[in-house]
């Protein structure tokens, strides 16, 4: 069974439910921003297949490997959003409401790539996994070493992101906020993560996914001091501000 496609299509669908829902409690569902979801949904589908594309450089394999690269989806996505935006002239933010759907999205399309995918580097941790010597692109596999499952670190901190967010999103009263945490919070764990992920090496042992998010940390880390010098996030923390 093809259960790459089918965790990735619900965990698709799941997040568009997810962001309906939001929309319609903030009182923000309407055209423009179901045309935003469009654009993600779009940018998101390119995003992955030129990302995963680069791997090769062959566009005979744009189809077959264009789907590997979740930051490639991610970036496309956001890109599409803000294309789709700029075509029908709607300049109200919808990060935040993209942000828990986005979240547990992630956490159900990753069950797909745990069952599919080479799980991670080898390990003598108890938790360690073995997976099917057919698995692509995986010469643990064919040892039958045990390897990191980091699929599964992937699919804890995505629903652990989603309960955060839910949890933080009536308490985030500055527009983007919310966002912008998910943000910061997938891309530190995102880096973190690939030292246990079976990812070529590129230079200084860090993988392409790694030398891809640094710049997008330092951006990040600057927009987050910004934040919190206004106070913008002093609801999460009852942090009061002095006058």
């Amino acid at each position: 069974m093809p259960y790459h496609e089918i965790f990735v299509g619900l965990g698709v669908f799941v997040a568009s439910v997810v962001f309906v829902r939001e929309a319609r409690a903030r009182g923000a569902l309407n055209e423009q921003s179901l045309v935003a979801v469009t654009g993600a949904l779009v940018g998101g589908a390119i995003g992955m297949r030129l990302a995963g594309w680069l791997e090769t450089l062959n566009l005979a394999d744009l189809w077959l490997y264009g789907s590997r690269s979740i930051l490639g989806g991610l970036t496309g996505a956001y890109v599409g959003v803000l294309v789709a935006k700029k075509v029908i002239g709607y300049k109200e933010r919808t990060g935040d409401l993209f942000a828990p759907a986005v979240a547990l999205g992630m956490a159900i399309g990753r069950i797909g790539c745990h069952l599919t995918e080479a799980p991670g580097r080898p390990t003598d941790l108890p938790w360690g996994v073995h997976a099917p010597p057919t698995t692509p692109e995986c010469p643990g596999c064919l040892t039958g070493q045990a390897m990191h499952p980091s699929f599964v670190y992937e699919i804890v901190f995505q629903l652990a992101a989603f309960v955060a967010l839910w949890w933080a999103r009536r308490r985030l009263t500055e527009p983007g906020e919310l966002f912008t945490l998910y943000l910061a919070g997938y891309a530190v764990f995102r880096f973190l993560v690939e030292f246990t992920r079976a990812n070529e090496t590129l230079w200084l042992d860090l993988t392409g996914p790694q030398w891809f998010l640094i710049p997008g940390l330092a951006l990040l880390t600057l927009r987050l001091a910004y934040g919190w010098r206004r106070g913008h996030y002093d609801a999460l923390f009852e942090r009061k501000v002095m006058t």
